[in-house]
């Protein structure tokens, strides 16, 4: 059995699909399933059996003798809640439970960890592991995430395989319930079919024009790709970037859109809400030269390539992964 926490949600559900067109379908789906609006994200897939997150922990005590591997995707993601102990409960503490029933009965973990660790990026966007101790992420969620990566470096009992992943600024398909929280390229395309027109955030930096701030921007389908290779790899445990590789300015995200639409871009700048304009990040390239290192040589779609398949494969038709 393969276990999947997080299932029903975004990245969760397009690596049940990668595992699903791998041949893989004894899987273990956990996740708060009384949310009906995101288990649209599993229609169609093939699977065992739906846990509880409530009740994972528990159930895998007793069933690890037949588990093969772990994807700890689950998380409570909302960059914009400030419950510090929601964040304590929900990824900090839920995943020390895991990692230690993993350690107790040998099974492999990777989990995932998050850009948002990295803060301002005053440090670089560079996954060594000897400066994580001096990021300073930006918000409750970040720190939750950043906290369980040190706690995890710290313990002398580890899975003899793990793997913490700094995902970057995901998109794709099966984003379709994340509201606010949802990728710039889905809100793009709302906007772009609601008014015709794009609102990016102006500069408030004199080095920096209107709409060249720049994100390491990802496309789902690679980030499953990635977590497959791992599940295979087992070996060179660690903290793992998960990006492109590549920033990208809002601009090309917005123009790459237009254009996957076959539309005129018509672009308008408002200004970065002052209650997050001193927390905004104007630039993130995820350094993926520790990947690469251990074997991974899969190329990533580029922005153009993945917004083009998102927008008129998902998107405009509304179809899941």
């Amino acid at each position: 059995m393969i276990i999947i926490t997080g299932a029903a949600g975004f990245i969760g559900s397009c690596l049940v699909q990668k595992l699903n067109e791998e041949g893989f379908y004894d899987l273990i789906l956990v996740d708060d399933f009384s949310r009906s609006y995101n288990n649209k994200n599993l229609v169609g897939k093939k699977f065992s059996n739906q846990i509880d997150r409530e009740e994972f922990a528990p159930w895998l005590r007793e069933n690890q003798l037949h588990v093969q591997f772990i994807f700890h995707i689950g998380a409570r993601t909302d960059t914009t809640e400030f419950d510090v102990e929601i964040f304590n409960r929900l990824n900090l503490n839920y995943t020390k439970e895991i990692w230690n029933i993993c350690v107790e009965f040998g099974l492999p973990l990777v989990y995932a960890s998050s850009a948002a660790t990295y803060g301002l990026g005053e440090h670089g966007y560079d996954d060594d592991e000897s400066k994580i101790n001096l990021l300073k992420p930006l918000n409750p969620y970040g720190d939750s995430k950043n906290d369980f990566d040190i706690w995890a470096l710290k313990q002398d009992k580890k899975p003899y395989f793990w793997a913490g992943l700094k995902f970057f600024n995901v998109y794709g398909p099966n984003e379709y319930h994340k509201g606010r929280m949802a990728s710039v390229i889905f809100h793009t395309y709302k906007q772009i079919q609601k008014n015709g027109t794009m609102k990016l955030f102006q500069s408030h930096r004199a080095d920096v024009n209107h709409g060249e701030q720049k994100r390491d921007f990802v496309y789902v389908k690679d980030v499953a790709d990635v977590l497959y290779f791992f599940m295979h790899h087992r070996k060179d445990s660690g903290i793992y970037n998960l990006g492109s590789g590549r920033a990208n300015t809002f601009l090309d995200l917005a123009t790459h859109t237009f254009k996957a639409l076959d539309k005129k871009p018509e672009i308008e700048f408002i200004p970065t809400p002052e209650d997050i304009r001193d927390k905004y990040q104007y630039f993130t390239e995820a350094k993926m030269d520790k990947l690469k290192a251990i074997g991974y040589h899969k190329p990533f779609h580029n922005l153009e390539e993945g917004v083009e398949d998102y927008v008129r494969n998902y998107l405009i038709s509304e179809t899941y992964l």
